[in-house]
């Protein structure tokens, strides 16, 4: 009953705010190319010569309805990954995602505040939020500058291992990511929301660049004490940039021994002939219940948990 109420206060935000709700599909000939997420294949006897991919996000087909000229929508869909299996992590869960035309940074943010906030049925919490640049956070919590360190002081400063450096090796956004999730937001406060905003521009994902410093771009991320809410940006509509981007991707991929996987060419269409301004967000639905019911393991909000048999 809980999972049900938060959907409905958040259909019940989105129709508020006049967005409206659309579907996309969950199998596609295009994946994800974030060397971090791992799509699920699959095979078809209707496409027996290549692989087919279940969507780690609704994200590539929402933005060609967008550049279609849709208006401010949402869905609200179960999504795939490979290998994300633990206490905070299934490989199938329920994504709220929403974009939202003409909103900058600070709009999206407070938006995402809102729904949040609604969704959880505490209106108190889009007031009661901590919020801090990306570089702030790492200076107040852990005393180390994320943009000049270099990776011995970041590695010194995780408490890192010989066998844990000779992983990391040289990358820089890993030993970043890795000192956010063990030193950062643990130290987030448990009774608000902690929004991160400007991320260095080596995580800019799909977002674009920020128009005053484009050492950083502009993405966000809200947190309940250490667990991660929503992922947010504000989009990059420019087709050259994101063809570079997921070339960087790709190599980033073979680099790891990863599959290449097929690039959305549709969404590269879209984004050519015109995508407007807007920004994105994605939440997790169990995340959120996590925070409702007060637990820090998924299994206590999911009916059925991966890899547990049920009569």
């Amino acid at each position: 009953m809980t999972r049900a109420a938060i959907k409905n206060r958040a259909r019940d935000y989105f129709s508020a705010q006049g967005v409206l709700e659309v579907d996309t599909p969950a199998l596609g000939i295009a994946a994800a190319s974030d060397p971090q997420i791992e799509s699920l294949v699959v095979r078809s006897e209707l496409s027996p010569e290549r692989r087919l991919f279940l969507h780690t996000s609704p994200e590539f087909c929402m933005k060609r309805l967008l550049a279609d000229g849709y208006p401010d929508i949402y869905s609200m869909c179960r999504v795939f990954r490979d290998g994300e299996s633990g206490q905070r992590h299934q490989p199938e869960f329920t994504m709220i995602e929403w974009y939202r035309l003409g909103f900058g940074l600070q709009a999206i943010i407070d938006d995402t505040l809102s729904l949040l906030a609604a969704a959880l049925q505490q209106p108190e919490y889009a007031a009661l939020t901590d919020q801090l640049t990306y570089e702030d956070a790492f200076r107040q919590h852990a005393d180390i500058d994320p943009m000049h360190a270099s990776i011995d002081e970041l590695a010194t400063r995780a408490g890192a291992d010989t066998d844990l450096r000779q992983a990391l090796g040289g990358d820089r956004d890993a030993w970043l990511d890795l000192l956010l999730a063990t030193v950062i937001a643990p130290q987030f406060k448990a009774d608000r929301f902690t929004v991160l905003r400007h991320y260095p521009a080596s995580q800019a994902a799909l977002a674009r660049l920020c128009p005053a410093n484009e050492r950083v771009a502009d993405r966000f991320e809200v947190f309940m004490a250490r667990t991660e809410l929503a992922n947010g940006y504000v989009e990059l509509t420019d087709a050259a940039e994101q063809t570079k981007r997921i070339d960087d991707d790709l190599q980033k991929r073979a680099k790891a021994g990863k599959p290449a996987n097929p690039t959305d060419a549709a969404l590269l269409t879209a984004l050519r002939e015109g995508m407007p301004e807007c920004a994105g967000v994605a939440v997790g639905l169990e995340r959120l219940q996590m925070i409702h019911d007060d637990t820090d393991s998924i299994g206590d909000v999911v009916t059925f948990v991966f890899g547990q048999e049920h009569d």
